[in-house]
């Protein structure tokens, strides 16, 4: 059987190339994106991280997650732009729709990240490397956009190729050749293999390549870091990945978290964001046909002290008010009076809604769908309960990065 063709595309800097892209007067200049609009179209700095770093500021020690403010003592001279998650997106679909021409077989790991299984499509367009690349010109072409690419006959070697050369990377690793590839290469280029694996492979057997990992006697490598997980990085640093690029299914998760410009203790207000967080979440199980069993709220006080708590509810539910008042109920438990700096509300345990027809939905759903049709019809602002406002600085968190579509 030949060999699966396996690509990996990693666009580079994308929500920053975006902002360049759209904004031609930035492009070779050192551009942060990071933090929320202020109203004026810049970005407020007094909490913001940095979302997404160009290449021309990375220079200067810039990286992403960092405080804004950090970011801007390395490099004064930076240009911050607001995150503007609709135009990611946009450039986001027209990316993998030039990828969907050559596979259906597409597995997306973000909004600018994706593995592509192309072994079905040699017949028609060419071998892997010669489609990856064909692609990276049409993305350059058609979107503005440049990318690194990985090519292999696995997901691992694949993802370790196109993080290799990046910017604009290409990497082809052909069959036969994967733990020769691999075998020079630090721990920490293994996927999954994080600080606390590589430190313990380290001083324990005194390794830091993946050649050396390679050659360690499994049964030793499982006792010093598990059975699974031994076996899965002593197999892949070998180049041995038969995992297959599985096409995005429901979400574990959706949440919705707001960073507030300042610090707030006053309850009403609390009261308020929950609920506009909690019907942003009831709104996408409800896009998606999801129902969920499990709500969460994360509170993070002035002092970055972190707590979060959840609980299970009777019956799923896509309804606002469900969400909603779980999350309250949590709240005003775990809620210790002192000032909050981050808010989120979060649900889990989803599973597919039952087909009801309108009459047959619970009373507070087909109000809430009512509302859906007529933010759709007249914007997001157009109604909310409580005439909340809409959400301002607002973090976007895992699988709220899949298309809505």
């Amino acid at each position: 059987m030949s060999a699966r063709g396996i690509i990996h595309i990693d666009l580079d800097a994308f929500y920053a190339s975006v902002e360049q892209l759209r904004h031609p007067e930035l492009r070779n200049r050192p551009v942060i994106v990071g933090g929320a609009d202020a109203g004026d179209g810049k970005a407020h700095l007094a909490r913001g991280v940095v979302s997404a770093a160009s290449y021309e500021v990375r220079e200067y020690g810039v990286r992403s997650a960092m405080p804004l403010r950090t970011a801007l003592r390395l490099c004064p001279h930076a240009v911050v732009v607001p995150v503007d998650f609709a135009a990611y997106r946009a450039a986001s679909s027209s990316v993998f729709a030039i990828a969907r021409e050559y596979t259906p077989l597409i597995e997306p790991l973000s909004l600018d990240e994706a593995y592509l299984d192309v072994t079905g499509s040699v017949l028609r367009f060419g071998l892997a490397a010669h489609i990856a690349a064909e692609m990276r010109d049409r993305i350059l072409a058609e979107c503005g956009l440049h990318a690194s690419f990985g090519v292999a006959s696995c997901k691992t070697v694949a993802k370790v190729a196109s993080e290799l050369r990046k910017p604009r990377g290409f990497v082809v690793v052909e069959p036969g050749d994967e733990a020769a590839f691999l075998a020079p290469l630090p721990l920490r280029a293994l996927p999954g293999l994080g600080p606390a694996t590589e430190e313990g492979l380290r001083s324990g057997f005194g390794i830091t390549t993946l050649g050396q990992l390679a050659g360690l006697q499994l049964e030793a490598l499982q006792r010093r870091v598990g059975q699974v997980h031994g076996r899965s990085v002593w197999e892949r640093a070998r180049g041995i990945d038969s995992s297959p690029v599985v096409l995005p299914g429901r979400p574990r998760s959706i949440s919705r978290e707001e960073t507030f410009f300042s610090d707030v203790d006053w309850r009403p207000a609390l009261h308020e964001r929950l609920g506009t967080l909690s019907a942003d979440v009831g709104a996408r199980l409800r896009k998606g046909g999801w129902t969920a069993r499990t709500v969460t709220i994360k509170v993070r006080y002035a002092d970055f002290t972190t707590i979060s708590r959840q609980v299970s509810l009777p019956d799923p539910t896509a309804a606002d008010s469900d969400i909603r008042d779980a999350g309250l109920g949590l709240f005003e438990a775990a809620w210790s009076g002192a000032k909050i700096r981050l808010l989120g509300v979060g649900v889990s345990s989803l599973e597919e809604a039952a087909q009801l027809d309108l009459f047959t939905r619970p009373n507070a759903e087909r109000l809430d769908r009512t509302m859906d049709a007529l933010r759709a019809r007249f914007g997001s602002a157009a109604i909310r309960r409580g005439a909340g406002r809409d959400l301002r600085d607002l973090d976007w968190r895992g699988d709220d990065l899949r298309s809505p579509s």
